[in-house]
């Protein structure tokens, strides 16, 4: 079997909580990279560090082996690809786009058609793990696409990633991906009411958590959220405000197969009341702030 072209020339669009950390993993990597994010401060950092910083999406990705997309949502993503001086118009043949932003099935499923439409592979590669994950290039890659695109672009995945799963063709990685969130919101909306019970109940907060974590509810994310909601500390590795989103993108994705996700609808309710008041800038474990009584710790 031949082995894969290794791709040196790579673009990273969007530089946020996640794609900041990403794109240093692939600086430290010995990439050739090119950046682009929609607020130049965030890119300062890497500049500082000798990144070439376009001005535009299609500056960013022209030449590039490789283009990589993390930004928070459907439009988001989509005015980076589509919008005006779009990545898209300078996708080279035989280049590999992977959007690894948490969107919808339809919009991967729209973006894979323009990318074709250019010549070039896709993948959607969502990735679960947190900002602090990506710092230390321990995400898991979760993959919708042909395999002969992948290993196309696995060195470049690797340098970012624990795993990488390739999960079945386009769509497939959002899709799993939103599952994955909608599973996560649902228990952090769970704890959150539970430690607002156990407060309001009066109990030894410390041993009864100890029960919860330490038993059969006691998930990684679990026992992570418990610490930072009773420190507190709400400093954001996941914003709130994407939970909800991403809730809802799970709650259609289910209506588009005559499923009524119900915890899912129930949980996007909390992470709204989280939002509603004031919190959707801060971490997941926010939310159990509007179910404590004033003033409680």
């Amino acid at each position: 079997m031949s082995t894969p072209l290794f791709p040196t020339r790579v673009a990273f669009l969007g530089l946020g909580l996640m794609g900041g950390g990403m794109a240093r993993r692939l600086l430290d990597a010995g990439f050739a990279l090119t950046v682009y994010n929609r607020n130049p401060a965030k890119a300062a950092p890497l500049a500082a560090l000798g990144v070439r910083v376009a001005e535009t999406p299609a500056a960013a990705a022209a030449n590039a082996e490789v283009i990589i997309s993390m930004v928070a949502d459907d439009a988001a993503s989509r005015s980076l690809w589509l919008g005006a001086s779009g990545a898209i118009t300078t996708v080279e043949p035989g280049a590999v786009v992977i959007e690894s932003s948490t969107v919808t099935v339809a919009w991967v499923k729209e973006l894979a058609t323009a990318v074709a439409g250019q010549g070039g592979g896709f993948l959607d590669a969502p990735v679960t793990g947190s900002r602090i994950h990506a710092a230390a290039g321990e995400l898991n890659f979760l993959v919708g696409g042909t395999a002969a695109t992948l290993e196309k672009a696995r060195p470049v995945l690797a340098a970012m990633s624990k795993t990488i799963t390739l999960l079945g063709p386009v769509g497939s990685g959002a899709l799993v991906k939103l599952i994955n969130n909608f599973v996560c919101g649902v228990q952090v909306a769970a704890l959150a009411e539970a430690i607002a019970l156990i407060e309001r109940g009066g109990l030894d907060r410390a041993k009864a958590l100890e029960v919860l974590t330490g038993g059969a509810p006691g998930s990684p994310l679990v026992k992570t959220v418990a610490a930072r909601m009773t420190t507190p500390d709400y400093t954001p590795n996941f914003h709130l405000r994407l939970m909800a989103k991403d809730l809802g993108y799970a709650i259609h994705e289910g209506a588009g197969h005559a499923l009524k996700l119900e915890t899912a609808a129930a949980a996007l309710k909390v992470f709204q009341a989280g939002i509603a008041a004031g919190l959707g800038e801060r971490d997941i474990a926010a939310i159990v702030e509007p179910m404590r009584p004033h003033g409680s710790k």
